[in-house]
């Protein structure tokens, strides 16, 4: 797909599926380094049981309570990370989306590897990571690059095609800002969801006010990608926020 291909699409959807963007032995290395830093638990790691999400472990003494939901701080644990997350073939496709050559990657936001381990992963439910963000415009782009296959049995995505362009009631959320799955309006838009499967090496870029979704894992391996999201660069965050608390690395 070209540029102005994968900017229509990316228009239209919110989202774009760029199949085979890293190469195989780019994966492998990736891969490698995020298996040792997820075995030797290399700080700092978020854990199911922090974000109690359904089907997570209940407390800290529950049985899986070791089990990691995303290894923080991507760009920081490894150079191998920061250097492909800012090299110039993720700025190429960052670009036309955000409509700028100007580009920033967020430290604050993202810049893990996440992780789905068997057993004890959680689901995560249907949201817009700007109910986390602050920016002077909401218009971020994250970049999911799958390390290993993705697909319904592991909890990969699930979208809403087109739904970064709509405004919805304050009401129709809960008081975490997920969607309420209750109502029967959102029952409807969530009928209009779709599967993102993926196979290492392909990348899935999506706007910041795509909800989005994903299941847990019920297979026997742990399922692995590097994500990081992207804003341009006069689009700034917003002082004393969470979005300010480290600088972006400029592309």
């Amino acid at each position: 797909m070209d540029r102005v291909g994968l900017k229509a699409t990316f228009e239209e959807q919110g989202y774009v599926v760029v199949p085979s963007f890293a190469d195989g032995p780019t994966v492998e290395v990736l891969r490698a380094i995020a298996e040792e830093h997820l075995i030797t638990e290399l700080a700092p790691i978020e854990y199911e049981v922090d974000v109690q999400y359904p089907g997570a472990p209940v407390d800290d003494n529950a049985p899986g309570a070791n089990t990691a939901r995303r290894l923080l701080q991507a760009c920081s644990r490894h150079s191998a990370f920061r250097d492909w997350a800012s090299s110039d073939s993720v700025k190429a496709v960052l670009s036309p989306l955000l409509g700028s050559d100007a580009l920033e990657l967020s430290q604050c936001h993202h810049n893990c590897v996440m992780t789905k381990q068997p057993g004890f992963s959680s689901a995560t439910l249907w949201h817009q990571d700007n109910r986390y963000w602050s920016f002077d415009e909401q218009n971020l782009v994250s970049l999911w690059l799958a390390l290993t296959d993705e697909n319904r049995a592991n909890g990969c995505l699930r979208v809403i095609p087109g739904s970064h362009r709509l405004t919805l009631d304050p009401g129709r959320f809960d008081a975490t800002l997920f969607l309420r799955p209750d109502l029967p309006e959102n029952k409807q838009l969530l009928e209009q969801s779709v599967l993102v499967t993926l196979t290492a090496g392909d990348a899935l870029l999506f706007h910041s006010k795509l909800f989005h979704a994903a299941g847990r894992n019920r297979t026997e391996d742990t399922k692995l990608s590097l994500v990081f999201t992207y804003h341009a660069a006069s689009n700034r965050p917003i002082d004393a926020t969470r979005s300010a608390k480290f600088p972006g690395i400029a592309l």
